[in-house]
């Protein structure tokens, strides 16, 4: 299901930035290569991802010291919990754009 996000302006950062695709809450950060979309919420304990930092293609919890690639949302070595999800985002021209599962 394509889920509109808002305005293509959104794309141009800070990152990473919450954002809403219906009541969903994710947040947009920047691979190195491009936007990708991502659950908020840490797999974890639950902390707010978009209160973390972004580098090197890895999202960083601000509550512990876990961290995500961007892009396959595997987490770091000798952490015993699910990667991050991970949705496709598309920049057009009528804003920006989320791919979720059906």
């Amino acid at each position: 299901m394509r889920v509109r996000l808002g305005p293509a302006s959104l794309a141009e950062g800070p990152f990473p930035r919450p954002v809403l695709a219906g009541s969903l809450p994710l947040l947009l950060a920047f691979d190195g290569r491009g936007l990708v979309a991502a659950e908020r919420a840490c797999p974890h304990e639950g902390a707010d991802l978009a209160l973390g930092r972004c580098g090197g293609g890895r999202l960083h919890c601000p509550r512990h010291l876990a961290s995500f690639d961007l892009a396959t949302g595997a987490v770091s070595p000798g952490w015993s919990f699910r990667g991050l999800r991970l949705y496709p985002v598309e920049v057009a021209g009528d804003g920006l754009w989320v791919r979720l599962p059906v």
